[in-house]
């Protein structure tokens, strides 16, 4: 993963989805992934990593879009994929659900 790629901390995005700031969140995890952890609370949805090439018309090109998963590699990965194909508005979640449950949710199942 390229080192500029754009991030946020789990901190950051719960702070701004405390402050009712718009955010897509999109979990690029794979479907078995999701009943164990996942945000889903706060609106995510799943577009698993190898679905992004066919499914990216369904993540928004207007206002900021947090990619997110275990701990952060596979986000990445959809971000520079999606960043290649011209997207601006993407943030990669530092650390994943696992830094999530560490730092904002400890009642957050870790695997």
């Amino acid at each position: 993963m390229s080192p500029d790629v754009p991030e946020i901390s789990v901190t950051e995005l719960k702070a701004r989805l405390d402050a009712g700031e718009p955010l897509t969140i999109i979990d690029v995890r794979e479907p078995h992934e999701w009943p164990i952890a996942n945000l889903g609370a706060y609106g995510a949805r799943m577009i698993p990593l190898g679905e992004v090439p066919e499914r990216a018309d369904e993540i928004p090109t207007e206002g900021t879009v947090v990619l997110q998963c275990r701990s952060g590699g596979r986000s990445g990965r959809a971000l520079e994929y999606l960043r290649a194909q011209g997207r601006t508005n993407l943030l990669n979640l530092k650390g994943g659900i696992l830094a999530w449950a560490d730092e904002v949710d400890p009642t957050t199942q870790k695997y």
